[in-house]
């Protein structure tokens, strides 16, 4: 049975029973030597400095405003911008092609050192979608979700395992990087196993890096905190979303909600996270949900 709040994003399937966590102390982790590796891997692409107190590179997801983006992408950008934000992941380009949707980017100032793919475009024949990531200047390649029918199982999640690794090998070979977005039903048990503590064992570090999203974790019943400390040095961009808690798990703006941002904005940094964007489904005004999420992580941490 599915739970009332569902993302026009794909169709996705939420059991409403209680769902089992896994153990903490599970050994998902790394070596020092590879947690290094890692580390600097999450740094593609960025100025590396000294640990900060702050998110100096806080951006939005633009699933958050896609209905404006299609009208008038423009000026949409340009109040981003305004608003505050540096930074900007994609979820589809607003029926532009990429260059166009590139000089649009740099018009306001905005980079956007990632975006979202499906599985199947980045396992295509060609390279169509990694010429695409590299003309809007992507570093990551994200994979968001995986389809139901290739996660019924634990076999289904092994395969899915194998397939990100072959897409972090043909991104390594674009020059560019693979991480996977996490979702809450990556966290319910298959066959007595995680899913998600399986990808983090059956991926290669070096090839599929980690984009976690913190009220999927959240919604699961899973610590956020506990991940993002499982997977430091792999989890190199973080979805910044907040929800109203259980049952409905309603997304509400940033610090409106249940999440200790404080804590586990805190907790990222200390894991080497560089990149946090910010979003919201389906929020009533998008623009206004931007605003509001930015003010208040820019004054939780002055």
């Amino acid at each position: 049975m599915a739970t009332k709040q569902t993302s026009s994003r794909k169709a996705r399937y939420y059991p409403q029973d209680s769902i089992p966590r896994s153990d903490a102390r599970s050994s998902v982790g790394m070596s020092r030597r590879r947690f290094v590796r890692t580390l600097s891997a999450c740094a593609v692409g960025t100025v590396v400095s000294p640990p900060s107190r702050r998110c100096t590179r806080l951006g939005l997801q633009l699933y958050t405003v896609r209905r404006l983006l299609e009208r008038d992408p423009g000026a949409i950008l340009a109040e981003i911008a305004a608003i505050g934000y540096r930074e900007v992941e994609l979820a589809g380009h607003a029926g532009l092609p990429p260059a166009a949707l590139r000089r649009l980017l740099d018009r306001s100032g905005l980079t956007a050192p990632a975006g979202h793919f499906s599985k199947e475009e980045l396992m295509a024949e060609g390279t169509a979608a990694f010429a695409a990531a590299k003309a809007l200047g992507h570093t990551w390649v994200i994979v968001p979700w995986i389809p139901p029918a290739e996660r019924r199982d634990v076999d289904g999640w092994r395969r899915v395992a194998g397939d990100l690794n072959r897409i972090g090998a043909r991104a390594r070979d674009e020059g560019l990087r693979l991480a996977y977005h996490n979702q809450d039903v990556d966290f319910i048990s298959a066959g007595g196993m995680i899913p998600y503590d399986l990808l983090l064992e059956a991926t290669d570090p070096d090839l599929v890096g980690l984009e976690l999203d913190l009220y999927w974790v959240a919604r699961s019943g899973q610590d956020p905190v506990v991940y993002l400390q499982r997977t430091a040095g792999r989890t190199c961009l973080v979805h910044v979303k907040d929800t109203a808690g259980p049952p409905d798990h309603r997304m509400v703006n940033v610090g409106d909600g249940t999440l200790d941002w404080r804590r586990l904005l805190r907790v990222a940094r200390d894991a080497g996270v560089p990149h946090y964007f910010v979003e919201h489904d389906e929020p009533p005004d998008p623009l206004a949900f931007a605003r509001l999420s930015h003010d208040y992580l820019a004054r939780l941490e002055r």
